[in-house]
């Protein structure tokens, strides 16, 4: 008589596979705890296995946003929201950019102040801070009366693209910003007060320029023509010096004419900016001031001194530089900044 088998070969062949999977298991256990054992210095473990990874096949590294000891950080933004996309061109932020500079850059006591970089606040003022820079908005004419910002000199390199982003209201904003719908055929485009190719560093930071807090409108031609060329400019600078502070606005004031749907956006007749660059004991400051309107001329016809901007704005730039330095500066002829700015 034949008798059965005590343990059937489907049994065997079962009981094996569980043995290989648990074998599985343990292995790559432990390479989950060799991994976090050798690599348990960094903050992303994980993510600096991967970059080795990557070198080793040749891909070369991943480019995560830079998060290095930045002394100008301002604080976290606000969670942004989605809106509609541009329908209209607008001003490119890309260019060629020179090498950073090396020299190191040595700060004033003044500028370890808070907010220092910021112009004086009034009690009614509605400042808005996001991660990239921070601002006061006039819910009146629906435009920023200021932004500043720090433009440090890697921040304007990187693989950040615009052309994704989309134009969205501003969240941290009281009474609400303009729409993107308010600017749809009407002649004006979306001009950007922080322009998205000074964070080109950082994908999140840009995409916080979109935020319709940052944008005014301004002549096609002026937004993509003589604005454009200031952008570059200051970018090269930034470059140049191993970083600047920048402030950049519209002259707002009763009267303006207005876009909008749903909205009505004050178009602004004039645009400044202000830079002021310190390297201790070096420190100079930079104004200029344009038409909102077309222009073939050099960006060294529109440099005026900072007090003219003050006066015609409201706007007190700089307030904790020691009062003298800051009368010096500001009260400087347009042939001194033009040497001192444009020389090298």
């Amino acid at each position: 008589m034949f008798l059965k088998p005590r343990f059937s070969t489907k049994k065997y062949q079962r009981r094996g596979f569980r043995l290989r999977g648990n074998t599985l298991v343990l292995l790559f256990i432990f390479f989950l705890i060799g991994l976090f054992l050798h690599y348990g210095g960094k903050t992303q473990p994980v993510v600096a296995f991967w970059n080795d990874v990557r070198e080793i096949i040749g891909l070369g590294r991943t480019k995560p946003d830079r998060k290095g000891d930045n002394p100008y950080k301002a604080p976290e933004p606000n969670s942004p929201t989605e809106d509609q996309a541009s329908d209209e061109s607008e001003a490119s932020d890309n260019g060629n950019n020179p090498s950073a500079g090396s020299s190191k850059t040595v700060r004033f006591d003044f500028e370890k102040q808070v907010d220092f970089l910021l112009p004086l606040i009034k009690a009614d003022d509605e400042i808005i801070r996001h991660e990239g820079y921070t601002l006061s908005y006039r819910s009146q004419y629906k435009d920023a009366n200021w932004v500043a910002y720090p433009l440090l000199d890697y921040e304007t390199t990187g693989d950040a693209e615009r052309k994704n982003e989309q134009f969205k209201p501003d969240p941290a904003v009281a009474e609400g910003t303009a729409l993107p719908s308010d600017y749809t055929r009407s002649g004006y485009d979306r001009g950007h007060l922080a322009p998205a190719g000074d964070f080109k560093f950082s994908q999140r930071v840009m995409k916080e320029t979109f935020f319709m807090s940052n944008i005014t409108p301004q002549v096609p031609d002026f937004n993509r023509g003589i604005w454009k060329e200031l952008e570059d400019l200051v970018r090269t600078w930034a470059i140049r010096d191993n970083g600047l502070y920048v402030i950049t606005g519209p002259v707002l004031k009763p009267g303006l004419p207005t876009i909008g749907k749903d909205n009505e956006v004050s178009v602004p007749e004039k645009f400044y900016k202000v830079i002021l660059y310190c390297n201790k004991p070096q420190i100079r400051m930079i104004g200029f001031l344009l038409n909102n309107e077309p222009s073939e001329s050099s960006l060294k016809q529109f440099v005026v001194p900072v007090d003219q901007i003050e006066q015609l704005t409201g706007i007190d730039f700089f307030p904790k530089i020691p009062d003298d330095l800051e009368r010096k500066l500001e009260s400087k002829s347009r042939s001194d900044m033009v040497a001192e700015w444009f020389s090298n």
